[in-house]
């Protein structure tokens, strides 16, 4: 959509505009379209508590019913009650690999329906786009499907074999980007879209405050000499809610340690890639070293090893240790994953022991014990020739010659000569369209905000900021990094615009009652005056004092 066509936008104020089109704002803007979910006549649910707690109001839709109350007494994998809920009837028992039929229905009721926005910077599918095409996804198929369109069936129109139950991300965003074609949600998209601005303003002639978007979006624009040239093009928009659904791929993490603004240290996957396809990369080449021990991490190992240029593989946990993403996967449902924790557990770098820094001698407390170069890649008793994982170690600087420092927990370094430097470690959320970058709005305030460390502080049955009425947010940015726990967010919102939405319309009922019986009242008064004059009238001039 373009917001050029839309000129009621800065005259109107929409009741929500979503920030964000991935699949997050998808599932929320299915919601608000009038998609409604029922419980089935005769389905039942595996949780006898659940199911006795659905039957107790069968003809309720679940937005009319209370979340909190149906959340009682829930346990999954995420700290979000409303997420493991809706999980739960979305996909129930899923955790335990059983396939039991969801007991909810979903019903197209277009009287329900919410007018709202959603902005995003790409096509429909968000950060999914931008992902890599060709690995499997982390979660299965049917986890990250979003409600009235089967993941497994619109696979197999696609390709014969759905291998592994699981899906690549190209096909992930292909997925989303037709789901919203499919479901005729395209009217609320528009897309090329970059927030900059999200201000609270007051309200005018006694209405309430609302929210005001501006940003810029981009659009396709003249050709000059040969090349077509884009344009970004401002607009603004006024909103009662805003939902930030902005995700947390935005802006990498950083070490914060020297060296770190050097030309051959990364912080993207994709800077991997562009070296590898650019011919950089092959087996001759120096070590590649990897920061980090999460699967993007593991993906850009798996990248490097495949072209057989060596690895070195530093983080800061045990390779036991229980938080480790990789003990937490089942085997045979991630080969990958599990061949590279194998690697990181077969071929570690174990330093030669030596006394830690400030004990004994005159080494001063800050210098590290010893300095020494690692064992050469091929050595070692493991089986993965080319890769070498340094276990609780921490990066202490990046030198210009391409060295890099390590260091252990005990203060032991090791210095290490490298090709390229891939820091993997995580990535932020830009809020930078908000003040202070929205870090009041975080459980710890003032902290940068982290989907691990620094979530937004929500409540946690209708996702609405604890410190700003009418701003919402899901996903990432309340700590659900997956696709089948954040539609759980989706619902709270929905069900809350909805329930407001009716508290409106009950208030606006009442004031036209109460306006109502004014009038009535004042039209009796007026009757009765009347009726009193006539019998006055009729008084004086049956007793001939006119």
């Amino acid at each position: 959509m373009d917001m050029q066509d839309k000129d009621v936008l800065a005259k109107e104020i929409l009741p929500v505009v979503i920030i964000g089109n991935g699949p997050s704002g998808i599932c929320l803007s299915y919601l608000l379209s009038g998609y409604t979910p029922y419980v089935s006549p005769g389905a039942t649910h595996p949780n006898p508590l659940l199911q006795d707690k659905l039957a107790q109001q069968p003809n309720l839709s679940l937005l009319e019913q209370d979340l909190e109350y149906l959340c009682e007494g829930l346990e999954g994998r995420s700290s979000n009650p409303v997420a493991v809920l809706f999980d739960s009837l979305l996909l129930p028992d899923s955790d335990f690999g059983l396939d039991h039929a969801s007991p909810l229905v979903w019903r197209f009721e277009p009287e329900r329906a919410t007018p709202h926005l959603v902005l995003g910077k790409g096509p429909p599918g968000g950060a999914w786009h931008a992902m890599e095409g060709s690995m499997l996804t982390l979660s299965l198929a049917n986890w990250m499907e979003l409600p009235g369109l089967k993941l497994k069936d619109w696979l197999r129109e696609k390709r014969r074999n759905v291998r592994n139950d699981r899906a690549t991300p190209a096909e992930i965003a292909s997925y989303y980007q037709h789901y919203v074609s499919r479901m005729a949600l395209e009217e609320n998209f528009a897309c090329g879209t970059t927030v900059t601005s999200v201000q609270r303003q007051l309200g005018q002639d006694g209405a309430p405050p609302s929210w005001r978007v501006t940003g810029l979006q981009r659009r396709e624009g003249n050709v000059v000499e040969g090349a077509l040239v884009s344009e970004e093009v401002p607009f603004t928009v006024c909103a009662h809610n805003v939902v930030l659904a902005t995700g947390t791929h935005d802006i990498p993490a950083r070490l914060s340690v020297e060296g770190e603004d050097l030309a051959y240290v990364a912080h993207s996957f994709w800077e991997l890639e562009a070296a590898i396809a650019r011919g950089e990369l092959d087996q001759s080449s120096d070590p590649v070293l990897v920061v980090g021990a999460g699967l993007t991490a593991a993906d850009a190992v798996l990248a490097a090893h495949h072209i057989t240029t060596p690895v070195y593989h530093a983080f800061r946990r045990s390779v036991t240790d229980p938080g480790l993403i990789f003990n937490q996967l089942p085997k045979l449902l991630y080969p990958e994953y599990h061949k590279v924790h194998q690697m990181m557990t077969q071929q570690q770098h174990l330093p030669s022991p030596g006394r830690a820094p400030g004990q004994g001698g005159d080494a001063p407390s800050s210098a590290p014990s010893s300095t020494s170069p690692p064992p050469p890649l091929s050595s070692g008793v493991g089986s993965y020739q080319g890769y070498l994982s340094f276990p609780r170690h921490r990066v202490v600087a990046f030198k210009p010659d391409r060295k890099c420092v390590l260091e252990t927990e005990a203060g032991q370094r090791t210095v290490i000569q490298v090709s390229k430097a891939l820091v993997l470690i995580g990535a932020h959320p830009n809020l930078s369209f908000l003040p202070n970058n929205g870090r009041h709005l975080g459980l710890i305030p003032d902290q940068p905000i982290s989907c691990r460390r620094n979530p937004l502080d929500v409540d946690p049955f209708t996702y609405e900021c604890v410190t700003a009425s009418g701003l919402y947010a899901m996903g990432p940015l309340v700590g659900e990094n997956f696709v089948r726990f954040l539609k759980g967010g989706a619902l709270a919102i929905a069900s809350d615009v909805a329930k407001r939405q009716r508290d409106k319309e009950e208030e606006k009922k009442q004031k036209q009652k109460q306006k109502d019986s004014n009038t009535d009242m004042a039209r009796l008064t007026d009757r009765q005056a009347d009726r009193m004059s006539v019998f006055c009238a009729q008084m004086v001039k049956s007793t001939g004092l006119e």
